[in-house]
């Protein structure tokens, strides 16, 4: 048995997992974050970028050869297709430095980790967890809080919704589900409650 607690963090976008990352950091966890990695990895002229150019058109970049993100987001996200043609590209480099930070943290002596990752079963990730935790919240909450966030038109945020998994894919796979629309305190002590199972 392994001196060390992973626990897997996903959920739909817009449900609410930031929150809940948040308050696992606030209870000593270590945050692994998938979305920073993604970031990382999309140095100019790197391997995922020049893949990506290759799948989706110059289109998704930026005069300056940066990643236009949004313009990406528009491409990737107009269809399943296309959606997983984009995890296909960046999910193993991900992977990859996922395992480096993780290791890096045990090394240094912590005990607690949570990956926050949108996409950990498709990249079949939670094999490395001992349990998963899914936020999701209703379409519509999770409609509208994006639209706030990122500021883009409602048609864009369904475009994006429409090509993820929908609530149910995450509940049926996941050892926790936590109810994103609750109000905050009851998502933390949704949160203390399952750092409780686990004695930690």
């Amino acid at each position: 048995m392994r001196d060390h607690l992973m626990i897997g963090l996903t959920g739909p976008t817009g449900a609410g997992k930031s929150t809940v990352s948040g308050f696992f950091g606030e209870y000593g966890f270590k945050i692994v974050n998938a979305d920073k990695i993604a970031r990382e990895i999309m140095e100019p002229n790197g391997v995922c970028v020049r893949q990506l150019v290759y799948a989706f058109g110059k289109s998704i970049l930026a005069p300056d050869g940066s990643l236009n993100r949004r313009a990406l987001a528009m491409k990737a996200f107009s269809s399943r297709e296309n959606t997983q043609t984009l995890n296909d590209i960046t999910h193993p480099q991900i992977f990859l430095r996922t395992l480096k930070l993780c290791r890096e943290y045990i090394d240094r002596g912590e005990r607690k980790i949570i990956f926050d990752a949108p996409v950990l079963f498709e990249s079949n990730s939670d094999l490395m967890c001992d349990a998963v935790v899914s936020v999701t919240a209703p379409k519509e909450v999770r409609i509208s809080r994006l639209m706030q966030r990122d500021r883009l038109p409602r048609e864009e945020i369904e475009r994006r919704i429409s090509a993820q998994k929908d609530n149910a894919f995450y509940e049926s796979r996941s050892d926790f589900t936590i109810d994103g629309s609750q109000d905050i305190a009851q998502v933390r002590s949704q949160v203390q409650s399952i750092i409780n199972k686990f004695g930690r």
